[in-house]
């Protein structure tokens, strides 16, 4: 990895997803992560990655993943940046807090932002990144290149719009999963039948949608037959654009909590 060794500050959730999403590809080479993180899981510890470095190695990092809980970012930041090389460059993933403070918590190391999802994990994860210049952007798009799609923002404060509608994604896709598993249950098929049947189906139509080049407009009304009961169905969820009002308040929320949490 031409951007290793890599040190990351914190290898919780994404972190961990990162490592297991790294670690598919034959030429990754776990000596080259260094992580700092005072309690890992059993798999991180599996992964044969550096646990808990001295300081006097941190200056090997060529690149800092700085993946820590946003309430303890600059704690962790002011226990590595004296002992970092000065080329360092931080890759934040960490919500809400701006390039300009990050960079000035490490002392003027160039900041690359980048919000992604834990699909990473299994290759298939999606990374908004921001970077100011393009070498920076660069050594973002080598970290999360083989693990998942990236797309670029050329303005930092598009990272708020990028976490309504990618970051907090999933989870708005797991609630409406739980919400088509309960309805199943409901009509009277038993909890597995419905677990089934809704998960298959969703994950093999978003397949389907992944596989070819038609909009998703399109593939809903080649399944939506003129007065059947996929268009009675419809008629609830789109009634009066109601669905998508709902979204767009969703996105909305969760943009103006990013807001909130990075100060601005």
């Amino acid at each position: 990895m031409p951007v290793a060794p890599i040190l990351i500050l914190g290898a919780g959730r994404m972190g961990g997803a990162l490592i297991e999403g790294w670690g598919r590809n034959p030429d990754f080479d776990p000596k080259t992560i260094m992580v700092r993180d005072p309690q890992v899981s059993p798999a991180i510890k599996a992964a044969g990655v550096v646990l808990n470095p001295p300081d006097s190695a941190l200056i090997l990092a060529k690149t800092v993943l700085l993946a820590v809980k946003p309430q303890i970012w600059r704690e962790a930041a002011a226990a590595v940046a004296p002992h970092l090389a000065m080329d360092a460059v931080i890759v934040s993933i960490v919500a809400g807090v701006g390039s300009a403070a990050i960079s000035q918590a490490f002392g003027g190391q160039r900041v690359a932002r980048v919000m992604p999802t834990t699909a990473v994990a299994i290759g298939r994860g999606t990374a908004s990144i921001y970077a100011p210049t393009a070498e920076v952007r660069d050594v973002a798009h080598a970290l999360f290149a083989g693990v998942g799609k990236i797309v670029d923002l050329a303005d930092e404060d598009l990272l708020h719009a990028a976490t309504g509608v990618s970051g907090s994604a999933p989870a708005y896709f797991y609630t409406f999963i739980e919400g088509l598993e309960t309805a199943g249950a409901r009509a009277g098929l038993t909890v597995e039948q419905s677990k089934a049947l809704a998960r298959s189906t969703i994950l093999g139509a978003a397949a389907l949608m992944d596989s070819g080049t038609e909009e998703p407009a399109e593939l809903r009304r080649q399944v939506t037959s003129p007065n059947g009961t996929t268009q009675a169905a419809l008629d609830v969820l789109m009634k009066d654009g109601a669905l998508e009002y709902l979204l767009t308040e969703t996105v909305a929320a969760c943009i103006a909590r990013s807001r909130v949490l990075a100060g601005s």
